[in-house]
């Protein structure tokens, strides 16, 4: 059994909240300075918040705050995106890469994925590298092969010696979403295993259908280091609700190896 560890716990806000609403949440985070023992808290805004949101906190409150997306290109003629270095100048320190989402309305693929896991580790960023696989690839048993190829194929442009600096979060697609489907934890357990065992990342996290009811479950099965959580994480109370719970926990699963 492992020792006690940092549980993570983080949320993206996907394309939501104003410069307001996005100072408003960093201001809850200030005032509640005093829960993270024991968790790594993230939050991940839109770009345009990124800034705003780091310049809110002060040093004392250990939040870290990531991006939704970033060009594998240090520079160059690729209209709309934004570089690693851009994000990393604003104020994140990780960036999220290959959500479903990005996959299927914007034509992310694994070698895409793979390029901006290389890029992100270069600019000194933590990749949170997302997997997971859709409905009818579960339906037919072969949610394991699925996620691992993945995960390989992502982090096969890294050294051996890059790979702890990563951070997976497995999100089923079947999960997530308004009309996601909220797992049982033996669903999920085994692909936590593969994940948690079979790589040589930092840390793996689980997401969809994540709330505060079903969050303190999750962190018990085995192999999970953390949540990352949707929308039940975007009000400042929620998200600090589940940081509670992480923190209150103390969940034992794999040795930190920090």
């Amino acid at each position: 059994m492992g020792r006690a560890r940092m549980t993570w716990i983080g949320t993206s806000w996907k394309m939501n909240k104003t410069l307001a609403e996005a100072r408003a949440f960093a201001d809850g985070l200030v005032a509640a300075r005093g829960a993270f023992d024991g968790v790594t808290a993230f939050v991940i805004p839109a770009h345009t918040a990124i800034a705003a949101v780091r310049e809110r906190l002060p040093p004392d409150v250990p939040v870290l705050i990531g991006a939704q997306n970033a060009h594998w290109a240090p520079a160059g003629a690729y209209t709309g995106e934004v570089s690693m270095g851009m994000v990393a100048d604003a104020g994140a320190t990780l960036v999220e890469i290959g959500h479903s989402e990005r996959r299927e309305h914007f034509g992310e693929t694994d070698d895409t994925v793979a390029l901006k896991v290389e890029a992100a580790v270069a600019a000194g960023l933590t990749p949170l590298l997302c997997v997971g696989e859709p409905g009818a690839v579960r339906a037919a048993g072969r949610e394991i092969d699925w996620v691992a190829g993945q995960v390989t194929r992502g982090l096969s442009r890294l050294a051996a010696g890059d790979l702890h600096e990563v951070v997976v979060a497995y999100e089923p697609v079947w999960a997530i979403g308004e009309r996601g489907r909220e797992p049982v934890t033996y669903e999920i357990a085994p692909v936590m295993e593969t994940l948690s065992t079979g790589f040589g990342v930092r840390a793996v996290l689980y997401g969809g259908s994540v709330n505060r009811r079903n969050a303190a479950a999750l962190l018990d099965v085995p192999g999970i280091d953390g949540l990352f959580v949707g929308r039940a994480a975007w009000d400042v109370a929620d998200f600090l609700a589940l940081v509670r719970i992480a923190a209150a926990g103390r969940h034992v699963g794999r040795p930190d190896a920090r």
